[in-house]
């Protein structure tokens, strides 16, 4: 930082102050004494008091802290507005409009109206105007240059204020102290210190005074500046390389989740098309094999379905075989069938039951006759379970048989009294 010593200081005439009968005495313990009806300002402490500001302001500038430059001066209009430039801070040398500080809402929308008639410029849109509202625009966009000008990149109050006349910015110094503002001012002998935080006692009559003044805090405020603009362009890289890495893991998570997906989804789809493969595979073999089965299924059970529908006739199947020779007479056919005997016939009569059941025969016996006509598939699918059923059958004809003999012999017995009587 560029430091300003004894010599630049008595050079520029920062130690003459103001006629002795125009004096403040509160700056009496900064004024060395007088010469010609002038004080003297004491340079040693102007120069300890300016490298006091100017630190701060350089510490204040380096961690991003904004100040405001003032001096509607002649002398300082011009140093105010080319440092504050310089250092990209905002600043007033035309005019200050009282509320810039305390009522800052409102001069934040008259700036953003600033803006707004700005940007219609640039872009043309107040050529196309009429005559009268085109010529009204533009009026109030030069008054508001011409006042708010130097403080339209400010969004939001500044963290110190730099003056260089306390008696002519005496409207800033006070809304400055009532928001407690630090205030840098270059104080001359007819000024009231006791609002400044950071004195620089100095001449603020003279240009080369008010430029070394304005000049060191603004090389200091540069300085600060330009290094945190180099440290923020620097966070402002790493945060923008940090979120593009972030960015590209999370896509890269985002497609090895998609491949993961993906490949279950391939997974299941494979595992799914072999389940169903499976199944087809198994409803041809069972197709297949179908006939056989059913064929398997239904020789052997054949019987035992005639044999559920037909519960009448399985005495007349059974006794089928021992009658097919030979017809069995119609009171065995009937004894084997389950039928009642007949009763014995009165003493007169001759029996013609035999010979009348022996012509016509028994239903089951022509039951019996007929079941040989079958086709020949079932009786070989039915030749085991007939045989069976033949054998089971034997029995209870032979339990039968007694009782039909003792059918046979009442009619004959009864026949041979009659003809004894």
């Amino acid at each position: 930082m560029p430091e300003a010593g004894l010599r630049e200081l008595l050079e520029a005439g920062v130690h003459f102050g103001h006629q002795t009968r125009r004096w403040n005495p509160n700056m009496r313990r900064y004024i060395f004494g007088e010469l010609d009806g002038i004080h003297i300002i004491d340079l040693v402490q102007t120069e300890a008091l300016l490298e006091n500001a100017r630190r701060f302001a350089g510490e204040l500038a380096s961690g991003g802290g904004t100040v405001l430059f003032v001096g509607t001066k002649k002398q300082a209009r011009g140093p105010v507005e080319e440092w504050a430039d310089r250092c990209k801070m905002p600043y007033v040398n035309q005019r200050w409009l009282g509320g810039l500080l305390t009522n800052f809402n409102t001069m934040s929308a008259r700036i953003a109206r600033l803006h707004e008639l700005t940007n219609w410029q640039e872009e043309g849109k107040l050529e196309l105007l009429p005559t009268k509202e085109r010529m009204g625009m533009q009026a109030e966009l030069a008054k508001l240059e011409f006042n708010l000008g130097g403080v339209r990149d400010m969004d939001r109050l500044p963290d110190a204020v730099f003056v260089t006349d306390l008696k002519t910015e005496e409207i800033a110094v006070r809304e400055a102290a009532r928001l407690r503002i630090p205030i840098i001012g270059l104080v001359d002998t007819n000024c009231d210190p006791k609002p400044i935080d950071y004195v620089i006692p100095g001449n603020d009559d003279a240009i080369r005074s008010c430029q070394l003044v304005i000049g060191t805090i603004g090389a200091a405020i540069e300085e600060g500046a330009g290094a945190w603009r180099v440290q923020e362009e620097k966070r402002i890289a790493e945060e923008m390389e940090r979120r593009k890495r972030e960015e590209e893991e999370r896509k890269k998570r985002e497609e090895e989740e998609k491949e993961r997906q993906e490949k279950i989804a391939a997974e299941e789809a494979a595992k799914k098309a072999a389940e169903e493969a499976a199944k087809v595979k198994q409803q041809q073999q069972q197709a297949q094999q179908g006939p056989g089965q059913q064929q398997g299924q239904q020789g052997p059970g054949q019987p035992q379905a005639q044999q559920q529908a037909q519960p009448q006739g399985s005495g007349a199947q059974a006794a089928g075989p021992v009658a097919a020779g030979d017809p069995p007479p119609p009171p065995v056919a009937k004894a084997s069938s389950g039928a009642v005997p007949p009763a014995a016939p009165p003493a007169g009569e001759t029996p013609k039951a035999q010979p009348e059941a022996a012509e016509k025969g028994t239903p089951e016996a022509t039951a019996t006759e007929q079941a040989p006509t079958e086709p020949a598939a079932e009786e070989k699918a039915s030749e085991e379970p007939a045989a069976a059923a033949e054998a089971s059958a034997e029995p209870a004809a032979e339990e039968k048989a007694p009782e039909a003999t003792t059918t046979e012999k009442a009619p004959t017995e009864a026949a041979e009294t009659g003809e004894a009587k």
